[in-house]
This record gives C-alpha cells, sequence and structure tokens, in this order.
C-alpha cells in the first residue's frame, strides 16, 4: 500500500481548531505572575480555524475564534493537535472586517 496523503473534508456543521500556542504561565495586566496550574473556573482560550464543514455560515478558515477547549474533541493530524467542534459551541469569531462587534481588537 502507498503512503498517500489524504486531505481531510470537514462535514456538516463542524469546524477544525488549533488552540494558539501560549506558554504555561500568564502574567496578569498588573505584571503578576499565573502559573500554568492555577485555576479559578472556567477559561476559554482563543485559536485558529483550520477547516470547516459545507454547512458553517459565520466563520471561515484563517479566522481566529473563542471556545471552551474541555468540552471538544482532540485529534491529531501528522503530529499537531487540534479540536473538532459544532459552530454553536464557538462563542466569538475575531477578523479583521466587521459589521458589528464590540470595539475590542486583539
Amino acid at each position: 500500500m502507498t503512503d498517500a496523503k489524504l486531505e481531510i473534508q470537514m462535514l456538516h456543521d463542524r469546524v477544525m481548531v488549533r488552540i494558539a500556542q501560549e506558554s504555561g504561565e500568564r502574567r496578569s495586566s498588573g505584571g503578576i505572575v499565573i502559573p500554568a496550574t492555577a485555576q479559578v473556573a472556567k477559561r476559554l482560550v482563543w485559536g485558529e480555524v483550520f477547516g470547516v464543514g459545507s454547512h458553517v455560515r459565520t466563520v471561515k478558515v484563517g479566522d481566529q475564534v473563542l471556545f471552551n477547549p474541555d468540552e471538544q474533541y482532540e485529534v491529531e493530524v501528522q503530529g499537531q493537535a487540534y479540536l473538532v467542534m459544532r459552530e454553536r459551541d464557538l462563542h466569538a469569531v475575531a477578523t479583521e472586517q466587521t459589521e458589528q462587534g464590540t470595539g475590542l481588537y486583539l
């Protein structure tokens, strides 16, 4: 059997996202170091969209999206970890062009 590469096509309303790589610790706006092990509440994270299904309407490949990583499915493709979720599980989309938004920028 040959070792052919297969293209991945997401189905229906599924979105494939890779979490933005961050260091384990964070800094507060006051400069206090917060260790990676500190958890106060559920934390939403930003990720980049790498694939969308045919029924996805609001995001496209390359968009930055906000979501809860704890309730998603993880898959590994060529050594990279991705999360697969429904479009409705996304909380926000960060794009360069938008008609309405929060007025906040990444």
